[in-house]
């Protein structure tokens, strides 16, 4: 595909590359543009901070307050003493998942003796077959020797 604008041939891929680059550049310029006025809403926002000092310094005493109160709550919960508790809770949880996987080892080895047994049985039916028909062949030559 291929058209002419002002003299100029452009080709498709031409318009392919293009517009991406394009769209990136004024992506950019759009988030150039919105950074800035965020900068400059931010400088208007320091300086209504500044003027109102005073009652940041009231709410700075009502947040001091709150921690206070905060501190006193985590104190009295005992949060310090979860650490040791959760590291005995995590060794327990080491121990479990080790006879775990001690357990599935021993499983996959009753499978294996499950199998081979299993086998086994097969096997004796077919001797204790061979056993009874020798028995039957000795008895009728003892009763009939020729």
């Amino acid at each position: 595909m291929e058209f002419s604008i002002g003299g100029y041939n452009i080709k498709g891929w031409m318009v392919a590359v293009g517009l991406p680059v394009l769209s990136s550049l004024a992506g950019g310029v759009w988030w150039s543009y919105d950074t800035l006025q965020r900068f400059y809403g931010v400088e208007e926002g320091i300086s209504e901070v500044a003027e109102n000092s005073a009652a940041f310094n009231a709410r700075a005493s009502e947040l001091s307050s709150r921690i206070q109160t905060l501190e006193q709550a985590i104190q009295d919960n005992d949060v310090r003493g979860l650490n040791q508790k959760l590291a005995t809770l995590s060794t327990n949880m080491q121990q479990l998942l080790q006879q775990q996987k001690t357990l599935l080892d021993m499983r996959s080895q009753v499978d294996k003796a499950t199998t081979i047994t299993d086998g086994l049985g097969d096997q004796l039916d077919v001797i204790q077959t061979e056993i009874d028909d020798i028995w039957k062949a000795y008895d009728e030559l003892v009763d009939n020797p020729l």
